[in-house]
């Protein structure tokens, strides 16, 4: 009897919170570039709800939701650090137009607009917007990957230095202010793109409903706020 009761609060949970992993799925998605399909993260999203389902136990304080997010999230990292993800191509298209803002910028004294980082770049606005979409999530790193439970983090694995403790730069104090003053020099629609998604924790097609543009320009936005803030955060 008691087999059959957690058995049935097992569906319950992968019942209810089957929307969660879709809309993980849907936002990571947005930091991802064009060859990585919806289907194949939210299928490792399922993957670690499942996890999350068989493993979860009340008694250890956590909330369900708490706990299933991050075996969501772990999985469906897993499953993008298990892919080549991202082409060098792309990662070569990433760094071109990161050096394009930072000299128009050096140049201009200012914030580039998109027509003129096309020019630095020698290539049409419409060229340069592509690139935007197809270049988006070069880098993806969550804070929960700097520690897991087992083994070595991700950061520990990578890393060729060992004094370095990127964790702790996060939670400097200096950098949380560089960070808060770049943000404050962002166009101003990016800007308003970057507190949607990441305060109000939107979707491209909400942010797009609220912008009245379509969810192809907000993706060009976000990437655009992003390459910029890396630009100018490089030094960390």
């Amino acid at each position: 009897m008691y087999a059959v009761a957690e058995a049935s609060d097992k569906q319950r949970y992968l019942k209810e919170y089957a929307p969660l992993v879709k809309r993980m799925a849907h936002h990571l998605l947005t930091r991802l570039p064009a060859s990585v399909q919806l289907d194949d993260i939210m299928q490792a999203g399922m993957m670690g709800l499942i996890d999350a389902v068989s493993r979860y136990e009340e008694s250890h304080g956590t909330q369900f939701e708490t706990y299933a997010t991050q075996r969501i999230r772990g999985a469906m990292l897993d499953e993008l650090r298990a892919n080549d993800w991202l082409p060098r191509s792309l990662r070569k298209t990433q760094r071109s137009i990161e050096g394009a803002i930072s000299r128009t910028e050096q140049r201009l004294g200012r914030a580039p607009n998109e027509s003129e980082i096309a020019k630095e770049m020698g290539v049409s606005l419409e060229d340069y917007q592509h690139m935007l979409g197809e270049a988006k999530g070069c880098q993806l790193l969550y804070a929960e990957d700097f520690n897991e439970d087992e083994g070595e983090g991700l950061l520990e694995r990578r890393s060729t230095d060992d004094d370095s403790d990127p964790l702790a730069r996060l939670k400097d104090k200096r950098f949380r202010e560089a960070l808060v003053a770049a943000i404050e020099k962002l166009p101003e629609r990016e800007k308003t793109v970057m507190g949607l998604y990441y305060e109000q924790e939107l979707n491209l097609r909400e942010i797009a409903a609220v912008l009245g543009v379509t969810e192809s320009r907000v993706c060009q936005l976000h990437g655009q706020a992003v390459t910029r803030l890396r630009t100018k955060l490089k030094d960390w």
